[in-house]
């Protein structure tokens, strides 16, 4: 491997260790603590859940097409989170959410530090994993 793809794989391996850690932390927060999630909670896990695998087939061995397959998934999960943060924010009006039946996409079910929310936790890891995926495919590019 050149020095390239090394920094290739490590940067598909980091996505893939925030989307296994975002995965477990969803499942642990639903399963153990038994915080039921609303329908944009089920969308986001729609989209990370399956990241975790698709980028561990791309590691094995390494494949940079992988980064095809995975940034849809990443940018399609950052944007629902966003409107979830803007929705908990009070920005986007109640009235748009997806949420009629079972628990209200508004609930704040944690709230550390005072602003630390479940939607702004899965924003942060879909963002953290868009910049990993956009810097490795800008690094399979040159």
């Amino acid at each position: 491997m050149t020095n390239q793809a090394d920094t290739c794989w490590t940067l598909v391996f980091s996505a893939w260790l925030v989307a296994a850690m975002a995965t477990l932390g969803a499942l642990f927060m639903s399963e153990i603590m038994g915080f039921a999630p609303c329908v944009l909670c089920w969308w986001q896990r729609i989209f990370m859940f399956p990241l975790v695998l698709v980028l561990a087939l791309g590691l094995f061995p390494f494949d940079p097409k992988v980064l095809r397959y995975a940034l849809p998934l990443a940018t399609m999960g950052l944007l629902v989170a966003g409107f979830h943060v803007l929705l908990t924010m009070g920005i986007v009006p109640e009235t748009l959410a997806p949420c009629r039946d079972g628990v209200p996409c508004k609930t704040l079910q944690i709230e550390w530090f005072g602003f630390v929310t479940i939607p702004l936790l899965s924003f942060f890891a879909f963002l953290v994993l868009n910049l990993l995926l956009v810097t490795a495919h800008l690094k399979t590019s040159q």
